[in-house]
């Protein structure tokens, strides 16, 4: 299966400290670490190594303890204004961690009826100048799915399902590959903080990402 990227596209990736991971600033692109340290690094360097020809522009503009409403803030600057052809957003970590991590700044977290229609306005905006669009669903490293924090993320998952089926965007399940890892290995070797992957886990939401879009795995 070839990639459902086309050739000489631009992809920008957008989301918080996951995307982040010390990228460039203003704008996250070019060599010597400005992609980060983190998934969109490793998914920009598996398609130069072994697609070059397609000439793929990859842009990370990921910033660290983003909600959807700081999306919000910036979408005319960080989306619209950079034109990209493909566009990836993963968000929802922070919405539901401060909820749980700042119970006393309420205000701070974000709703689940706010997280999905702030989410679907951005995509609206957005969406009629894209060749592509991927949505990548919050996670949390836990296996245990009764965990109070684990039910809440999973709910913010399923809003990002049902929006990617509405708008025909392809789908990153990032929860579900770190479920799938987790039947082997202690979320601990995953993350400290069950939130922040160490490069073992930003490996799984890249190959999540790349199978996601069509790379061939040879």
């Amino acid at each position: 299966m070839e990639m459902l990227i086309q050739a000489r596209s631009k992809l920008v990736i957008i989301g918080d400290s996951i995307t982040d991971c010390d990228r460039s600033r203003p704008v996250g692109e070019g060599q010597f670490g400005a992609l980060g340290n983190g998934y969109v690094s490793l998914v920009d360097a598996l398609i130069q190594a072994t697609a070059p020809s397609q000439c793929i522009r990859v842009v990370n503009m990921g910033e660290d303890g983003n909600t959807v409403r700081n999306l919000k803030a910036r979408w005319q600057r960080d989306v619209l204004e950079l034109s990209p052809d493909w566009l990836s957003i993963l968000i929802g970590i922070n919405d539901v961690w401060r909820q749980f991590d700042s119970p006393f700044q309420s205000d701070w977290g974000v709703p689940l009826d706010e997280y999905e229609t702030t989410l679907q306005a951005l995509i609206e905006q957005v969406q009629p100048q894209l060749k592509g669009l991927v949505l990548m669903t919050p996670y949390f490293i836990e296996p245990n799915l009764k965990d109070e924090m684990r039910m809440r993320m999973d709910q913010y998952s399923t809003v990002v399902r049902g929006l990617a089926q509405k708008y025909s965007a392809l789908l990153v399940d990032t929860q579900l590959a770190f479920d799938r890892a987790m039947r082997h290995i202690h979320p601990a070797a995953l993350s400290k903080d069950r939130i922040h992957p160490n490069l073992p886990g930003h490996m799984i939401i890249a190959r999540s990402f790349l199978s996601a879009i069509g790379y061939r795995w040879e």
